[in-house]
């Protein structure tokens, strides 16, 4: 299997860094490309470097690459994941506006009906962002609020961030055991 990874600007850069750590225990090849912001918040809130982030992934790319071979539908790719994914990015892809190298191979996703999954974290949500998830959504893409269930007991903000990337690998149809399933 083969996907492609964005991480955006929005708060909770932890989840998109945990599932690109599952995709490599996993042996699944990801694709990573960071938003400018993306970066900025890698390093206000965690420990990581983009650098230490890119090492996680079987390839990363630069925002602005688009000559990178992702950026076309001819690459052959399984799906792609936004985690997390900003308000910004969600109306970009959802009218269209494929500028750079997060829209672009959504855009190619959506277009090819290969799975597109938007975890978005922004809270609350304007209209315009829910219009703009509605349309995506419409388009065929998942759309994935990073909203952890509580009924698996976490004890611990990795609990938590495990949930929600299991729940991602679920929507994929990825068997994984990052979270306690419902009996």
């Amino acid at each position: 299997m083969k996907l492609i990874v964005a991480i955006c600007g929005a708060s909770g850069v932890l989840y998109g860094i945990e599932l690109l750590k599952t995709l490599k225990e996993l042996g699944i090849e990801s694709h990573l490309i960071i938003s400018e912001w993306g970066r900025k918040v890698i390093e206000n809130e965690t420990t990581y470097t983009e650098a230490s982030v890119s090492a996680l992934a079987s390839h990363s790319y630069g925002y602005r690459q688009m000559d990178a071979s992702i950026a076309s539908s001819s690459f052959l790719v399984d799906g792609m994941i936004i985690c997390p994914a900003t308000s910004a990015t969600v109306g970009k892809i959802a009218n269209g506006d494929a500028d750079n190298l997060i829209a672009r191979p959504a855009d190619n996703m959506l277009r090819m009906r290969k799975p597109l999954i938007i975890a978005i974290r922004e809270s609350p949500l304007s209209l315009p962002c829910l219009r703009n998830l509605c349309e995506l959504s419409s388009a065929g893409a998942t759309i994935m609020p990073l909203a952890p269930a509580f009924y698996h007991k976490p004890k611990y903000i990795e609990d938590l961030i495990a949930f929600m990337v299991g729940k991602i690998l679920d929507s994929l149809g990825i068997k994984n055991e990052k979270y306690a399933r419902w009996e």
